[in-house]
């Protein structure tokens, strides 16, 4: 009877909380009511669609509310939809009509934030040697990077907007803009048309803020600011994808050389969705399905959702434009995220979208510390300091010059508060990098408040991003160059230090190197598809900027600097954008999955030693972290053979996740799709996709998966496998020679994959087809024994 009360009595304690997790929030939230594609080849005038919205929202919304009927964005020209606020309750009706896919509320996306495309290119020209000739500027190529000047292929950024008065955007030498265009040069404060020109072709900009028009005002209120980059994000992306060349480009003298895009003469069109501070889902899904109408090409996002909110498909505003733009024949990249090197971090997974991890290039940014007793060691990060060889300041250790009352480990850390400014001034302060959530920017600015001359910074991760510290010395250093200072503070009464300015230093080896913060694989939501796609520079990238205002009264940055250095698979993405449209305006009718087969299937796999890629930890890397390998620009032009993945395979692949016949039926504006009677989630492994990723495989099992090659090289043409397999894996492929005669594009094969004799987990290998004379196509797959 006791035990009865005391369980009765805990239940009546947790029941408000409990209810209250029971009860639907009745407060409005913005969400977003996605429709499906839109009906027919035309667009449906934007005040009949929200006509309709605002009459499907009176049914739904109490009449004492009735200023709640009011729509925020219109989707209305290749998807259909709206946002509006609605409670729980509401958004579970609306879900219920027969014509909504999914009503889900708006989520808050994040912003995944040059010398690397002479990289690029200096991979191709000397394979793997490392041997390639260097001036001031880089690598020099054998193999010049062309680009048509009559390629009109126009790229859509989808970011914090653009600087236009950037060098990088500057249309001498382009042709008039394309008759095909259909989009706008919106004005604002700061902006005006003439911003735009035979380059910047377009720029939308969107509320930033959520503004509404209900029955009274019908007609949508032009939003306020203006396509103008306040953030430099958009800017540095959009020259990373397609800038034109600028001689003597530098960040303040470092990485100085010729800075260009991807391709130099592609158009480019702005679509201004984000800023630093806010991403909004809705925002995003409004810019896609604005650029699809305007006449992009390629589409590329350096943002995503966060990979603990990945639930749905579905509900996720890039996948479901995505989708609708890849069905207009227009390539989405976007960027894997910034959460690795945990595992099931990579976001924007869905196969319709060309997914791209970061990587490092062969070029560092060094600051060296000068010890007093003579000991020269190399650290990392970015300072302009006017420190000098000759000038010596008091060294101490964080943890001795600590607080009163502060525990050892957070003064050894510069956690904030932790440090005695009497005893820190004047001296370079040793910190020690023993909380995650504590990052070297935070640290400096404790240790310079606290009036020291500089900071050394200790950590496992020497390498990597670096960290620019302005006219403030900083040196970041790894565990074992640590040991050495400490021991030196250790054995004088008197220790001195200096830290050097930083510079460039070229032909870093081993690299490329998969980036610490390139979120990895498997993805989360289906580990059948191989996730991420694709590793490109994201490390460290030299790119046009914002001017900023120098408050560091650093002597060697007089001028505004019009060049940065940037991070981030933000970067990476563009990188992939600028190939992906080198090659469309080579290869015009080819679709948005054959520019991404080629790329996959030709990317490069070792690094400039000859060896296989390294991760930051010095293990080697695999595909899930990064991809099927490194993009080759060059060689993906002729990649032979491709794997087409039809609108089909991915409707399909819908089908295999467990998404109804009927939302499938409205997203593809079709009423003759049916879904296959079995179709199960292990199925998806089969849709057409350049690589394989099967993930279960029971050990005394064996799956089979087939693939279908499209002919794009030579007309008459025998292709024979090879593989490259884990131990106790069993690979067949079946036939193991593909023959294109005359006539005949294309061929299919079957791959079986047995688990008997392997180890439990992932076990990765490939197969390449080789015709003989010079072209390899290489599928990467992944296979998960359980």
């Amino acid at each position: 009877m006791a035990s009865l009360f005391c369980f009765m009595f805990l239940l009546l304690s947790l029941a408000p909380a409990s209810l209250c997790s029971l009860i639907p929030d009745q407060t409005p939230q913005h969400h977003i009511v996605y429709m499906g594609a839109s009906s027919g080849s035309k667009s449906v005038d934007i005040k009949t669609s929200e006509s309709g919205h605002l009459d499907l929202l009176s049914t739904i919304i109490p009449r004492e509310e009735r200023e709640r009927v009011a729509v925020g964005h219109v989707y209305h020209h290749a998807l259909r939809g709206f946002s509006a606020m609605l409670t729980d309750r509401e958004a579970f009706l609306l879900s219920g009509q027969e014509d909504i896919v999914s009503v889900f509320p708006d989520p808050t996306l994040k912003l995944h934030t040059t010398r690397s495309w002479d990289f690029l290119e200096a991979q191709v020209t000397s394979g793997t040697t490392g041997d390639e000739k260097w001036n001031e500027n880089g690598p020099q190529s054998s193999i010049p990077f062309h680009h048509p000047p009559d390629a009109d292929v126009i790229i859509g950024m989808i970011d914090t907007g653009i600087w236009p008065e950037s060098p990088s955007f500057s249309d001498k030498g382009i042709g008039e803009v394309p008759k095909r265009w259909k989009g706008v040069c919106m004005e604002g404060p700061d902006f005006t048309k003439t911003n735009c020109n035979r380059k910047l072709i377009g720029a939308r900009h969107y509320d930033l803020q959520h503004s509404f028009s209900n029955e009274e005002n019908i007609s949508i209120t032009k939003p306020s600011g203006s396509p103008r980059d306040h953030d430099s994000h958009g800017t540095h992306t959009t020259a990373i994808a397609a800038g034109s060349s600028v001689a003597n480009a530098s960040y303040a003298g470092l990485a100085q050389g010729t800075a260009r895009g991807g391709l130099p003469s592609a158009r480019i069109a702005i679509y201004k969705a984000c800023s630093l501070e806010t991403c909004r889902g809705s925002i995003i899904l409004k810019a896609i399905d604005d650029a699809i109408k305007d006449g992009v090409d390629i589409l590329s996002l350096s943002l995503g959702m966060s990979f603990l909110l990945q639930s749905d498909l579905l509900k996720d505003p890039i996948a479901i434009g995505a989708f609708h733009a890849n069905q207009m024949g227009i390539m989405v990249v976007s960027s894997a995220g910034n959460d690795g090197p945990d595992p099931y971090t990579v976001v924007n997974t869905a196969p319709w979208i060309f997914t791209i991890a970061a990587s490092s290039i062969d070029r560092d940014f060094e600051s060296t510390v000068l010890l007093g007793n003579g000991f020269s060691l190399k650290g990392s990060t970015i300072n302009f300091s006017n420190l000098t060889r000759s000038s010596r300041y008091p060294l101490a250790f964080a943890g001795n010059v600590a607080a009163d009352f502060t525990p050892p480990s957070e003064a050894s850390s510069c956690y904030p508060g932790s440090l005695n400014p009497k005893k820190v001034a004047g001296k370079i302060v040793v910190c020690v990098d023993n909380y995650a959530s504590m990052s070297i920017r935070i640290k400096k600015l404790v240790v310079e408040d606290a009036g020291a001359r500089g900071i050394i910074c200790i950590s496992h991760a020497e390498k990597g991003v670096p960290f620019d510290s302005g006219a403030f010395p900083s040196a970041k250093i790894g565990d074992n160059a640590g040991i050495q200072i400490l021991n030196y503070i250790n054995s004088t009464k008197k220790p001195t230090a200096t830290i050097l300015p930083t510079v460039t230093v070229p032909r870093i080896r081993p690299a490329p190197v998969v980036a610490d913060f390139s979120s990895r694989g498997p993805g989360s939501l289906t580990e059948n598809i191989l996730k991420p796609d694709i590793m490109a520079p994201g490390v460290a990238i030299l790119a046009a900027t914002i001017p900023e205002n120098d408050e560091s009264h650093d002597p060697t940055r007089k001028r505004q600097p019009k060049f940065g250095i940037k991070s981030g698979t933000s970067m990476a993405c563009p990188h992939v954008t600028g190939v992906a449209a080198y090659i469309k305006s080579r290869h015009h009718h080819w679709t948005p999955s054959m520019i991404k087969s080629a790329l996959m299937t030709t990317a490069t796999t070792l690094d400039n030693t000859g060896r296989a890629f390294k991760n930051s930890l010095g293990y080697s890397g695999n595909p899930h972290e990064t991809g099927v390998g490194e993009i080759n620009p060059i060689k993906a032009l002729d990649p032979g053979l491709v794997f087409p993945t039809m609108t089909y395979d991915y409707l399909r692949f819908l089908c295999y996740c467990g998404y109804s016949e009927k939302n499938i039926q409205l997203l593809s504006s079709t009423e003759i799709f049916t879904c296959p009677k079995l179709s199960l989630n292990s199925l998806i492994t089969n849709i057409n996709y350049p690589s394989i990723s099967i993930a279960k495989l029971k050990r005394n099992h064996a799956v089979k998966v087939t693939r279908y090659a499209m002919n794009v090289g030579a007309p008459d043409a025998t292709y024979e496998a090879t593989l490259q397999t884990p131990q106790g894996l069993r690979v067949h492929v079946s036939p193991k020679n593909l023959i294109f005669q005359k006539g005949l594009t294309g061929a299919t094969f079957n791959v079986s994959f047995h688990g008997k004799g392997a180890a439990k987990g992932y076990n990765f290998g490939s197969i390449t087809w080789f015709d003989g004379l010079h072209t390899t196509v290489r599928i990467v797959f992944a296979i998960n024994i359980v």
